[in-house]
């Protein structure tokens, strides 16, 4: 509801309508026909649970709202598809159902973090648990193209592998395995790769994607929200701690204002899932109307700016 007036789409919400038209009465006090002529409802009975077994909700449960939105997708009905649902059920039904972009093995979230006067692309950030080295060279090279076509980088963004040193010897068998593979696939690919990166130098502002299996990805990724919370929770009780903290923090607060907005992972939307034919967005299990909000319109630029057709055409010309 708040999203539907800063951009210029058209939202169709996957849901149970009855559902659906009673909260936009509750919110507004009006039927949603009323609210915007952008705002649609397309009935869906059926719900993937978060304790599913992704293959088996998607193939069982074809009213689902989830199983709804990827064939309106696939049919030309809708240009990006937006779900905080299951993780595992939203990664089987964007391959299953809208397919893989041709010359990708396993597709991944690519999810935005704050950086020290930048940002930092993590990925995967939770859709593969287990891969192979391969998926890791895919994953930087999905990333790259994506981020300098999405961000209008002058350059080739780096690239840093997430190990616990910076030695090539370091780290279990699929780490050390994807470190030989980029140091010599990086040329070829067009992969600026700068090696091994420790998780405390992630943020630094000298490297703009970093690279992980989806199971330590999503381990770093909360870790990160989990500090930023902390952060902003403690320093919030600090200033307020008495009268004296309280008035010396008034002519910082423009200052304290900037550098929460900058920590919290809310202002930068969902991920997306790089490697599937058309845009699906993957928004936080735990997202509330802020996050939505953001993610909503973090969407309509995936779309204007073509991520998913730049990465295709990438592909294409890769495998001539």
């Amino acid at each position: 509801l708040k999203a539907v007036n800063q951009i210029k789409a058209t939202i169709t919400l996957v849901g149970k309508e009855e559902v659906i038209r009673n909260k936009v009465k509750e919110f507004t006090g009006k039927e949603i026909e009323e609210v915007s002529d952008r705002l649609k409802i397309k009935n869906a009975t059926e719900t993937i649970e978060m304790v599913d077994i992704p293959t088996h909700a998607i193939k069982h449960k074809k009213d689902s709202s989830m199983v709804v939105g990827f064939n309106m997708l696939k049919e030309g009905k809708g240009d990006v598809f937006i779900s905080a649902g299951n993780s595992g059920a939203l990664l089987t039904g964007a391959t299953l159902l809208v397919g893989r972009i041709k010359g990708i093995d396993r597709p991944a979230l690519a999810g935005i973090l704050p950086s020290y006067k930048s940002r930092l692309l993590l990925m995967d950030c939770g859709s593969n648990t287990n891969c192979k080295p391969i998926n890791l060279l895919q994953f930087a090279q999905m990333s790259s193209i994506y981020l300098k076509n999405t961000f209008n980088m002058d350059r080739n963004p780096t690239v840093g592998l997430l190990n616990i040193g910076t030695e090539e010897t370091k780290g279990n068998e699929l780490i050390k395995e994807s470190y030989k593979m980029l140091k010599e696939k990086a040329e070829e690919l067009n992969i600026n790769f700068v090696g091994n990166v420790e998780g405390r130098d992630a943020f630094s502002g000298q490297l703009d994607i970093l690279i992980t299996d989806g199971f330590t990805g999503n381990i770093f990724l909360k870790t990160v929200e989990g500090f930023g919370k902390f952060i902003k929770k403690t320093l919030t009780e600090s200033l307020k701690k008495n009268i004296l903290s309280v008035i010396g923090s008034l002519p910082a607060l423009p200052s304290i204002k900037r550098f929460g907005k900058m920590v919290d992972y809310k202002e930068y939307g969902g991920a997306l899932f790089l490697g599937v034919n058309k845009p699906v967005v993957k928004a936080h299990g735990s997202s509330d109307e802020k996050l939505f909000e953001y993610t909503i319109k973090q969407a309509e630029k995936f779309v204007e700016n073509q991520a998913v057709e730049k990465l295709i055409k990438a592909f294409e010309q890769q495998e001539k």
